[in-house]
């Protein structure tokens, strides 16, 4: 989660801030090797207060998985289709 100089001037909750009301949605998979997964916790609960407090805590998740630095999404394409509504494809042999 090091980015250079970012640290004296804003944190990664700061920046997911701005982005509030929109969804916001995180995938930390624990072997990631950026940062601890502690890091990524702490810093994401302060997004989840925000949303919180602004009365929107649906739109906005973290998914952890057992998992390098990848896509994992498991969680986010649910995330995608609920607040997109961007329709799920049909399952394969159902005819559609």
């Amino acid at each position: 989660m090091f980015e250079f100089d970012l640290g004296n001037t804003f944190n990664y909750a700061n920046l997911a801030g701005l982005m509030a009301p929109r969804p916001f949605m995180v995938e930390r998979g624990h072997n990631d090797g950026v940062a601890p997964t502690e890091w990524v916790a702490y810093e994401y609960a302060k997004v989840g207060r925000l949303y919180a407090f602004l009365g929107i805590p649906e739109r906005t998740e973290i998914e952890f998985f057992n998992g390098p630095h990848e896509i994992n999404g498991d969680g986010t394409f649910d995330f995608l289709h609920r607040h997109l509504n961007w329709p799920k494809p049909a399952a394969a042999g159902s005819g559609q």
